[in-house]
């Protein structure tokens, strides 16, 4: 008899117990994977609401700070033209464009234009 007919034959291996060959059921993770495995599962999911409101707050934050540039600068402005309302030059301007005023003793003429309406000074 051959050595390999002997070695794979039931009856060349008397008195030895026939090894079987566990059955593969794929990757089984240990009791300490599993415990790992669900930490990191609930860990993300409790994190998904904190870091949902963080972004949310962010972007928020981000509105907020191009509001406030832009209400410095509308304050800006109306700084810049109180300073302007309060020059004696630009009152006496106003008065007699806007207002029609003349000093005492002077003679108001409105122009009109031939053909149209006469347009209304800017007075804003």
């Amino acid at each position: 008899m051959s050595a390999r007919a002997t070695a794979t034959s039931p009856a060349g291996a008397r008195g030895k117990q026939p090894t079987r060959a566990k059955p593969e059921t794929g990757m089984r993770p240990s009791p300490r994977a599993s415990i790992l495995l669900i930490a990191v599962f609930l860990s993300a999911v409790f994190a998904v609401a904190p870091m949902r409101a963080y972004l949310h707050q962010r972007a928020e934050l981000s509105d907020l700070e191009r509001q406030t540039q832009l209400l410095q600068q509308q304050n800006t402005d109306l700084e810049r033209r109180i300073a302007d309302l309060n020059d004696p030059g630009t009152l006496e301007r106003l008065a007699r464009e806007c207002l029609g005023l003349v000093r005492p003793g002077e003679i108001a003429f409105v122009p009109i234009p031939k053909g149209r309406a006469p347009t209304p000074p800017d007075c804003g």
